[in-house]
């Protein structure tokens, strides 16, 4: 779960997640499980790489209502504060 207060600093899909998970600017990152996997393997590399948390959500479905948008998400990543 998602809790409020970092819905105000997350972001949501795959170029954003990318991005601040490549600059070490997530907490951690959030990555549903059947996305495809030319998504999910570079996610997981770099969370990898760059000691970033990385949580796992059964569906982008389920991923999307939790980061509070109506439509699906593969992944998403909490900012650093």
């Amino acid at each position: 779960m998602i809790s409020e207060a970092d819905k105000k600093r997350l972001t949501v899909g795959y170029k954003q997640t990318a991005r601040a998970v490549g600059e070490g600017k997530a907490a951690r990152a959030y990555l549903a499980e059947d996305c495809e996997d030319k998504i999910k393997r570079p996610i997981e590399e770099m969370c990898a790489l760059n000691d970033t948390e990385l949580l796992y959500v059964s569906t982008m479905k389920e991923l999307g209502a939790m980061c509070g948008i109506d439509v699906k998400a593969s992944c998403a990543a909490v900012l650093r504060s």
